[in-house]
């Protein structure tokens, strides 16, 4: 990206004003750049807490991780001139990660939230490291992190030291998607690095900005499944000729959560529901998977807004240790970068998630089974004559959307009962945190790839009963699919177009309408 580029983007300020989900999702994805705030005060406090921890330094004072070894090693008492290694000694003996490394989107997530919390003048940096931080977003240089080797609590240490260590010049990078020895990859940039003061080590890498980074990443991607599950029940009741009156709003207003009631309007809406004027079905109840919808889907859309409210407190938060009070020079030692709330947060939603790929599944099944689909072909099938008895339509679909919604279901025990007692027995009891939001990410993958089975196979079956009467709102998702995928007739293979509904859901191709009133519920 061109310097003329990024100086046409917006700018999001950091330091004083809190950040949203949506702002994180900003920075990491480019569309914006970032700056600190100019705030006097900002710059004030920022240079008080640095100079603060410095001059306590000199003075011989006890800080932890700055005249003293880290964790269990907290009783080692260091020298000022062993105090100025201990930075990137620490960043080098975290770098033990493993597994997947982090896609760009998600690195630049993890830079944006780190920037955040320490950027709020409490955590002894210097204003030169924010800088950098800062350059290093605007210009795509990211940290390859590996994504496991976090316990939550001292926050993400090892996956973070692969952020310091870019910032030091050491490790890899990307630069634009091009993987680079970090120094390189800075020099590429005009960037250059930095030397570590004391503390800034242990400032850069003892915070739950992993967790958190990701969590915003899995927050934004479960709202769109709200909505596509919630189309899919639409289109789903109307091909098997289901009772639209299930959705009526007098229902969802006696036994009133928000969610679960802006679901039914969701889909009443879409099925062009009128008490008044809409028929009745021939069968005076549907089975629970077309029925209870909204209180599965209702679910999710409740837990939301707690989900967005423990994600932007603690991105805005300041979540290392030990803090630095500018005003009264106090160093405060404490355990803020406890994962604890994302935690919570990201069980949570991976199980609400779950519950809906479980739903889906149910809702496919119905689909292609004969005996409960009220007059639609066996396996959904598109071939007709003598030929059809050569094809199976969506018989290996639907086995796909169980097996994935199976995976999913399996995940959803919850991350933070699998506390471990950690570094000689210091970091005793764990979050989890950072597992639990991988954990909903996946989750959200797979219940992604599981709706996209079945919204194929609902637009399939509206297909198969005919467009004669079809509602406004189905007909715009399923004009949106059929425009990416064409109808099933013979037998093919379909793992590309699965792949191509789930792109679309990325980037809101598919007709279903804005997520925006699920932020009303707030």
């Amino acid at each position: 990206m061109s310097q003329k580029h990024q100086d046409t983007r917006d700018t999001i300020l950091v330091g004083e004003t809190p950040l949203t989900i949506e702002q994180i999702l900003a920075l990491a994805t480019g569309e914006s750049r970032v700056a600190l705030d100019p705030s006097p005060e900002l710059a004030r406090r920022i240079e008080m807490s640095a100079t603060i921890l410095g001059d306590k330094l000199k003075g011989g004072f006890t800080i932890y991780g700055v005249s003293t070894g880290l964790g269990d090693s907290c009783v080692n008492k260091l020298s000022v001139e062993l105090a100025k290694s201990l930075p990137h000694n620490l960043v080098r003996y975290h770098g033990c990660g493993t597994g997947r490394i982090l896609g760009e989107i998600e690195a630049a997530a993890v830079v944006a939230v780190r920037l955040s919390a320490l950027s709020r003048g409490y955590s002894g940096v210097r204003r030169i490291l924010l800088d950098r931080l800062c350059e290093v977003l605007n210009a795509r240089v990211l940290p390859r992190i590996p994504e496991e080797g976090s316990v939550g609590a001292s926050g993400d240490l090892t996956p973070l030291s692969y952020l310091a260590a870019m910032l030091i010049g050491e490790r890899e990078a990307t630069l634009h998607g091009e993987v680079l020895q970090s120094a390189l990859a800075l020099e590429k940039a005009g960037v250059t690095p930095l030397e570590l003061a004391p503390k800034e080590g242990l400032a850069l890498m003892n915070g739950t900005s992993v967790m958190t980074a990701l969590g915003c990443i899995a927050f934004d991607r479960a709202r769109r499944l709200a909505r596509l599950a919630s189309a899919i029940t639409a289109l789903a009741s109307a091909a098997m000729r289901g009772e639209p009156a299930h959705f009526d709003d007098r229902i969802f207003a006696l036994k009133p959560h928000p969610g679960q009631r802006l679901c039914a309007r969701w889909i009443a809406r879409q099925l062009g529901y009128d008490p008044k004027t809409s028929p009745h079905a021939e069968r005076v109840q549907d089975r629970y998977s077309i029925r209870c919808a909204p209180h599965v889907v209702g679910v999710l859309i409740d837990a939301l807004p707690m989900v967005r409210r423990f994600l932007e407190i603690e991105l805005n938060g300041v979540n290392d240790n030990p803090l630095i009070d500018p005003e009264t020079g106090d160093v405060l030692h404490s355990g803020n970068f406890y994962g604890g709330h994302i935690c919570f947060a990201m069980d949570a939603l991976k199980t609400a998630v779950a519950n809906l790929a479980d739903l889906a599944d149910r809702q496919l099944a119905l689909m292609c089974n004969e005996s409960f689909n009220n007059g639609l072909p066996a396996n959904l099938l598109g071939m007709k004559g003598a030929a059809a008895n050569a094809h199976h339509g969506f018989k290996a679909m639907q086995i796909t959307a169980s097996a994935l919604t199976a995976e999913a279901l399996k995940l959803t025990m919850p991350a933070s009962v699998f506390s471990r007692s950690t570094e000689c027995h210091n970091q005793d009891k764990v979050s989890m945190g950072t597992i639990a939001a991988r954990d909903a990410l996946r989750v959200i993958e797979l219940t992604e790839r599981t709706l996209a089975v079945t919204l194929l196979g609902a637009v399939q079956a509206l297909d198969l009963r005919g467009l004669d009467g079809c509602s406004k709102g189905n007909r715009a998702v399923y004009d949106a699919v059929r425009a990416i995928v064409p109808m099933t007739v013979e037998d093919r293979r379909q793992d590309f177009e699965i792949e191509r509904i789930v792109e679309a859901l990325h980037l809101d191709e598919l007709g279903l309408g804005s997520c925006e009133e699920i932020d009303d519920l707030r």
